[in-house]
């Protein structure tokens, strides 16, 4: 029972996804913190309020709504979004574009109705597989199939 357990906890996308929590609220500590001693003064400055703009509140009757806690979440949210996505979404996605093999076209994948039976057949297709009749391909099936317009004559004998 515990060995189970064990494999488990042992497997790499286990360990790796505690890794990247334990990375991100590290991460998202330096944002707050960051966010909470440079940004949120800067604009609590910008809009009167002095210093802090995270304890910005207004009243209701005698509730008190600390609206400048969210704005501050917020903006902490926005930075840590920002900074994941230029320094890691967008050189990830270069890495896998400049990786990405392009897939070879299906020839098959490309259809047409048979002229005869009406039956789906593949574009390049010489023969009807319903009905036998022969049948011309579509030339532009051909080129993407890497083939020429004579490829499926087979040629006379000797």
């Amino acid at each position: 029972m515990l060995n189970g357990f064990k494999d488990f906890i042992l497997r790499g996308n286990v360990v790796s996804m505690a890794i990247g929590l334990a990375v991100g609220s590290a991460f998202t500590a330096v944002v707050t913190g960051f966010s909470k001693a440079f940004i949120t003064p800067l604009i609590g400055l910008a809009t009167g309020s002095v210093g802090d703009f995270s304890e910005a509140t207004f009243s209701i009757g005698k509730t008190e709504f600390p609206y400048g806690l969210a704005i501050s979440a917020t903006i902490a949210f926005l930075i840590t979004a920002l900074v994941l996505y230029f320094l890691f979404v967008v050189p990830m996605a270069k890495v896998q574009a400049k990786f990405a093999k392009e897939e070879a076209a299906d020839p098959k994948s490309e259809k047409r109705d048979c002229p005869r039976c009406f039956t789906e057949i593949p574009a390049i297709a010489t023969r009807c597989a319903h009905c036998t009749s022969e049948v011309e391909p579509v030339a532009e099936a051909l080129a993407k199939a890497g083939l020429h317009k004579d490829a499926h004559k087979i040629p006379a004998a000797r």
